[in-house]
């Protein structure tokens, strides 16, 4: 008998619009539980979610038929439509256009798992350009500035209501 055999481990990787501090600690549980449910009725398996006010990590087991830039725009409209509706931020909720996928076998998944987990303990030494300029160079991922993430000042405007 034949079958489809695989383990598929990717990151995903995207930011606020305009990488605005927008998710608040006092409703980002409750937007990764939204985003684990997306996940989880699309039939893939979400093993991490964490980020910081102004991009979010997650680390899902995929299924070969699911196809990845229908399964990030899905998460990324539905959980906007969901802070809207939740009023969680006052103004306008957008996530940014794009996004970054980083496949990971099985032996590198506790390191990875714990690299996600530990974001808010990670982000006070590196900023997250850092982080991410580091992460595409490890998989020789060729770039052009201007196409990566928009880059804003912090504003004390667009902080968290």
């Amino acid at each position: 008998m034949s079958g489809t055999f695989s383990k598929i481990y990717i990151q995903i990787v995207f930011a606020v619009q305009g990488r605005r501090s927008l998710i608040n600690q006092s409703w980002e549980d409750e937007l990764y539980k939204y985003i684990t449910g997306t996940i989880t009725n699309k039939q893939q398996k979400l093993l991490a979610i964490n980020g910081m006010p102004d991009h979010v990590h997650i680390l899902i087991g995929m299924k070969p038929s699911c196809c990845l830039s229908d399964l990030v725009r899905e998460i990324k409209k539905s959980s906007n439509d969901f802070i809207c509706e939740k009023n969680f931020c006052r103004g306008n909720f957008n996530w940014q256009e794009g996004f970054g996928a980083f496949s990971y076998s099985p032996n590198d998944l506790n390191r990875v798992i714990t690299y996600i987990q530990n974001q808010k303990t990670h982000h006070q030494k590196s900023m997250f350009k850092d982080e991410y300029h580091t992460m595409l160079s490890e998989f020789e991922i060729d770039f052009k500035e201007e196409y990566l993430f928009e880059w804003i000042d912090d504003n004390p405007l667009d902080h968290n209501a």
